[in-house]
């Protein structure tokens, strides 16, 4: 499997195909990812999937076989993700019995009746589904490697493997490639299901939700903001305001400062600092704010309004997951 190849291949149909394939690719890559050890990437990208789609997960799962595959790396696990509480559980051992006779049945040669093959011609052996029945993942990673897109399905539904799995055999060498297949595929997914951010609460929540940051912000009174307003000296613009009003600062994230919650702001002047370190700063121009992001090396940007700085902010979040 050519790890470059198959990403490409994903995000252009999470970008352009039907809304079924798009489920289709992202299940198997939060499944491939997975079964590579790296559980925590597969559930980031299944819970922006849920967040954007508003699609509920049996999306994902889609038949009999995915539904084992999942409950058998959960057994693993030995946890239910949150994301799975959409999932009906499984008789685990019901399960085994039926994947086990399943993976020890001979294959079917495509085009033959059931019935007649088995009388004229003999079974077309498969290597892959031979090494799962004898519980052989690196026999079965041998032949899977060399697959475009291997059956993971099966592999993780093999109920003696799946522990194997989850502690990161990664029998495909995936993992070290997992946290950028996920980034972009998410990144694909905002790009085509674009957030339309009405509310302050709302953008705010969708720049924690991409950060990865399940906590909500404690907002600033109307009394902190009077009270940031009177020791600056200033009177803050509308929308600045309403953000404090929403999240009395957010905390820095690796490309985006520590914003300051109302009783750190300070002033310069005309400039009041926002951010630690020195980088977001809210500037009078004329009867209006600025609000300007300075960049030792890229230069500074201003845009027209705090609100949009944030939006910003948000877009190159997306982009980068």
């Amino acid at each position: 499997m050519d790890a470059g190849e198959y990403l490409e291949a994903a995000v252009r149909d999470v970008l352009t195909a039907d809304e079924s394939t798009v489920d289709d690719r992202v299940g198997y890559a939060a499944l491939l990812l997975a079964s590579a050890g790296a559980a925590g990437e597969s559930d980031r990208l299944i819970t922006h999937w849920h967040a954007l789609t508003e699609r509920p997960v049996t999306a994902l799962v889609t038949g009999r076989l995915r539904a084992r595959a999942w409950a058998m790396l959960f057994e693993a696990r030995g946890r239910r993700p949150e994301w799975a509480a959409g999932l009906s559980p499984l008789d685990l051992d019901a399960e085994e019995r039926s994947h086990t006779a399943s993976v020890r049945k001979p294959v079917v040669p495509p085009g033959i009746v059931n019935g007649v093959v088995e009388r004229i011609m003999p079974s077309r052996p498969d290597p892959a589904r031979e090494a799962l029945a004898a519980s052989d993942l690196g026999a079965w990673a041998e032949h899977a490697r060399g697959q475009q897109l291997p059956d993971v399905a099966t592999l993780a539904a093999t109920r003696q493997l799946a522990a194997h799995l989850v502690a990161g055999a990664d029998p495909l060498g995936v993992s070290a490639q997992a946290t950028g297949i996920a980034s972009a595929l998410i990144a694909a997914l905002y790009e085509r299901y674009p957030q339309h951010i009405g509310s302050w609460p709302d953008l705010v929540t969708a720049i924690l939700r991409l950060r990865g940051d399940p906590r909500k912000p404690k907002p600033a009174t109307v009394f902190d903001i009077d009270a940031a307003e009177r020791r600056i000296g200033l009177r803050l613009p509308a929308d600045f305001r309403d953000f404090l009003l929403t999240a009395d600062g957010l905390p820095a994230d690796v490309v985006f400062p520590r914003l300051l919650g109302a009783g750190e702001l300070r002033a310069e002047g005309q400039v009041v600092i926002v951010s630690d370190p020195v980088t977001v700063l809210l500037a009078r121009a004329g009867d209006g704010w600025r609000a300007m992001e300075v960049d030792p090396v890229l230069g500074t940007t201003v845009h027209q309004t705090f609100r949009r700085l944030l939006e910003h902010h948000l877009v190159l979040l997306a982009q980068s997951a």
